[in-house]
């Protein structure tokens, strides 16, 4: 089995213990575990022992049976909404008493001219794929940082790192939350919490049917989420800084880094 750095374990009689017995134990918290990646998360943690899950999103029926596959514990939440995100954590907390791994897989997208994009999509592609994440993270930070141990998982995507024509305000959230996940990494150092940064490619998910546009390109191919959900769960074990889907990724924001230019001509060439 394999072992969580920074995360409790328990020995044979229940008792915690930190990076040395049997069985990894701990309380997991996973947004947008409605469909898509968060479901195949929920799905991930639920097939290893010894953990406590927790799956809020918010569609009510695909939860009830998200929860049901998973044994995991359905918490409703509109992350549009503050107030109901400050019950789902609270209700997390008072349902099991801590929260060791939160991973922040909730996200929407719009796809389109910016031009024409109505501001009620643009605050609400902000509020769901952006601040809900700094939201949830404030929440839960203080409790983490008290016990000295914590995991915080967030999912990015390649759009934050290279920037998609036609997602300008997606591209721009996903790229802020890269950032957050940076400076949050700096500031916890020596806390016992770390902070992981997934950045998935293209994901076969509900996602483009909700975003009002089917996913035309030929390449990258979308993935499976269960991909997806098994990088988080290595980078769960690992404790990597930065993981991504598939490793190539790296490559165009490193382009992008290094020679602006280039990778801007061969953005507009390839889109």
């Amino acid at each position: 089995m394999s072992r969580v750095p920074g995360i409790a374990h328990r020995d044979a009689q229940g008792a915690d213990a930190v990076d040395g017995h049997r069985s990894p134990a701990g309380v997991a918290l996973v947004t947008g575990a409605s469909s898509g990646i968060g479901a195949a998360v929920c799905r991930r943690i639920a097939a290893e022992e010894g953990w406590r899950l927790l799956a809020s999103g918010r569609d009510r029926a695909r939860l009830a049976e998200v929860a049901a596959s998973t044994r995991s514990t359905p918490l409703h939440a509109d992350l549009m909404s503050l107030d109901a995100m400050e019950r789902m954590v609270d209700e997390a907390l008072e349902t099991a008493g801590r929260v060791d791994l939160v991973v922040a897989s909730a996200g929407i997208g719009w796809a389109g001219p910016f031009l024409s994009m109505p501001a009620a999509a643009v605050d609400r592609v902000l509020t769901v794929d952006l601040a809900s994440v700094v939201h949830l993270v404030r929440l839960l930070l203080p409790h983490m940082v008290a016990a000295g141990r914590g995991h915080i998982v967030l999912v990015g995507s390649v759009a934050g790192s290279t920037a998609v024509r036609g997602e300008a305000v997606y591209s721009a959230a996903k790229a802020a939350v890269a950032t957050f996940a940076d400076a949050l990494r700096q500031e916890l150092e020596g806390t016992g919490v770390r902070v992981t940064l997934v950045v998935p490619a293209v994901v076969d998910t509900p996602f483009f049917e909700t975003r009002g546009m089917s996913y035309v390109r030929a390449w990258p191919r979308p993935m499976a989420p269960e991909r997806v959900a098994d990088a988080v769960w290595r980078a769960v074990v690992s404790g990597r800084d930065d993981v991504y889907v598939p490793g190539w990724l790296r490559v165009p924001g490193m382009v992008r880094a290094v020679a602006p230019g280039l990778y801007r001509r061969l953005a507009g060439r390839f889109g």
